[in-house]
């Protein structure tokens, strides 16, 4: 059925749901041998991502070929807005969920090991933070909001402006606005992940900053770490959004992909700030 007046473009049956039901079932099936391992579990979840990536290439062209083709009008428009609305609001309860943990930690947890009670059990505790809490006896470095984590706040606030000015090109119609601002985005969210990579490196080889590093650095690298996971997913989503244009996709007044793409790069700009501030200044 075709987009016309108030009628709803209807897919036709697709068998991308089945392939990634099959990629699920690979991935926690392998993850599941893995852990009891068994030498075929890394294989199996090595095949259950190949099989992901497949159906997401494959399902996400069927759908990019369904636009183009002027199937979508502005029901769909506004079904793929509330979709993504809601899936960033997932995120935002994800991240709610560790920010929650590391508030619980620093400002009832080490202060309660630190009372009167608590030296009970604790003798000479204190209530001091970054803490890596009473059982954890070695050495570490926390890590400072100067130097890296500073670097990279102001490589996120500048893509986030290099994206609004490659998203008024494409409003205005202007081709190379819209490429070249693309390109900074990408070329700036790849740097981030560089740096990352190396103050990671610093802090494991140099600081005995790790994951084991009790609260401390259980909290820091589960809330860095998967930020630093949704910058790779929104590079590779810029990237995508690059190679459509470059094919011609989008125009000033049908481009809800790049928008899309657009909403979850802020999202997760926003989010560097709350996390440079509550995990490396304060």
């Amino acid at each position: 059925m075709t987009q016309q007046g108030s009628y709803y473009y209807v897919p036709s049956a697709s068998y991308w749901p089945l392939v990634g039901t099959l990629a699920l079932l690979l991935l926690a099936s392998g993850a599941v041998l893995w852990v009891n391992s068994y030498s075929l579990g890394p294989l199996v979840v090595t095949l259950g991502f190949a099989v992901l990536i497949f159906m997401l290439a494959g399902w996400f062209r069927t759908v990019i070929r369904e636009s183009e083709s002027g199937l979508y009008g502005q029901r769909v428009d506004a079904s793929f807005r509330w979709a993504m609305s809601w899936f960033i609001f997932s995120e935002v309860m994800f991240f709610a969920a560790f920010f929650g943990t590391l508030f619980y930690a620093r400002v009832l947890s080490v202060p309660d090991l630190a009372s009167v009670d608590g030296q009970l059990l604790w003798p000479n505790f204190s209530a001091i933070w970054p803490n890596a809490g009473p059982g954890y006896k070695d050495r570490f470095s926390p890590m400072a909001a100067m130097g890296i984590p500073a670097i990279n706040t102001l490589l996120l606030l500048s893509s986030g402006a290099t994206l609004t000015w490659a998203h008024w090109g494409l409003l205005k119609s202007n081709r190379n606005q819209l490429r070249l601002g693309l390109i900074l985005t990408i070329a700036l969210g790849l740097l981030f992940i560089s740096l990352q990579a190396h103050e990671y490196s610093h802090a494991y080889s140099e600081m005995n900053l790790k994951l084991t590093t009790g609260i401390y650095g259980t909290t820091f690298y589960m809330l860095t770490g998967f930020h630093g996971l949704h910058v790779t997913i929104g590079v590779t989503m810029l990237t995508v959004m690059l190679f459509r244009v470059l094919a011609g996709h989008f125009k000033p007044d049908h481009h809800f992909a790049f928008e899309a793409v657009a909403w979850y790069w802020h999202f997760v700009d926003v989010v560097w700030l709350l996390l440079f501030v509550v995990v490396y200044w304060i």
